[in-house]
């Protein structure tokens, strides 16, 4: 059975000690104190949830879909294995995974937004998945999740939302067996000369117009855009990730850097 989660997530949760962040960080190209980035943040996923997978196809023209085919290839799931999906919320990485295996691999899905994880499940019992996908709601810097217990962790265009990504690279290591894998995918810097020129216009004025037409919130839109302004270049955020303790880190461009992949180990 689909089961829909708040406080455990079948892996045996654990106390949660508070996350340390900074005094401040970016929602966007503003800076607000720390505390409240998290609701700022829940707050445009609540207004865009209705409409979040629609508005992914019209951004991209269906390009993220490859991107997510990328991310699960790169992976190669196995039967067996318990991979911890963080920003999964409406399970589009999550119901790859399981179309991978066959089913025979357990995903948890987590993600802060209440109401994103609600249309995942509700997408999963559309498609009759029973059972083999665990709905969780919660924080990627402080997840409700016991050490060692992921083969792998994966995190679709979620790491620049948190508030804290060194926080929440900590947790990917805290949550892996050891040798188990790292996976992100994320918005990054164009690689491809004049195609950045081109990216950036479309992403400040066509995206945002998107976003006022289809979901009647502009500056929600905006704020994702200059989210992945704000994010850290392919270099320094592999930097990042080994110094939250992951090692051999490797990176993949996607459509010229407009996306890129990180992969790493827990030895």
């Amino acid at each position: 059975m689909v089961r829909y989660m708040s406080e455990k997530s079948g892996l045996e949760p654990r106390d949660s000690p508070s996350a340390r962040v900074r005094e401040e960080a970016d929602f966007g190209f503003r800076r607000v104190p720390a505390g409240a980035k998290k609701n700022l943040v829940r707050e445009v996923f609540d207004t865009v949830a209705n409409h979040y997978d629609l508005m992914n196809d019209l951004m991209s023209a269906g390009v993220h879909r490859l991107w997510k085919d990328a991310l699960v290839d790169w992976l190669a799931p196995r039967s067996g294995q318990t991979i911890l999906d963080v920003a999964g919320g409406t399970g589009d990485v999550a119901f790859r995974l399981a179309a991978r295996t066959k089913r025979t691999c357990r995903v948890v899905v987590c993600d802060a937004n209440e109401r994103m994880v609600q249309i995942g499940r509700d997408r999963a019992l559309d498609r009759g998945m029973l059972s083999g996908i665990d709905w969780l709601v919660g924080d990627a810097q402080d997840l409700p999740v016991a050490a060692n217990s992921a083969d792998a962790y994966t995190i679709a265009f979620g790491l620049r939302n948190v508030t804290d990504i060194e926080t929440a690279l900590r947790e990917a290591k805290r949550v892996l067996k050891p040798g188990g894998r790292f996976l992100c995918l994320e918005f990054s810097r164009v690689t491809v000369p004049l195609l950045d020129d081109l990216y950036s216009r479309y992403s400040f004025s066509v995206i945002p117009w998107i976003g006022a037409n289809v979901t009647g919130n502009r500056e929600a839109y905006r704020y994702l855009v200059e989210s992945i302004r704000r994010f850290p270049p392919q270099h320094l955020l592999a930097e990042r990730i080994e110094r939250a303790g992951l090692g051999q880190v490797r990176v993949r461009n996607l459509s010229g850097g407009i996306a890129a992949m990180h992969s790493a180990w827990r030895l």
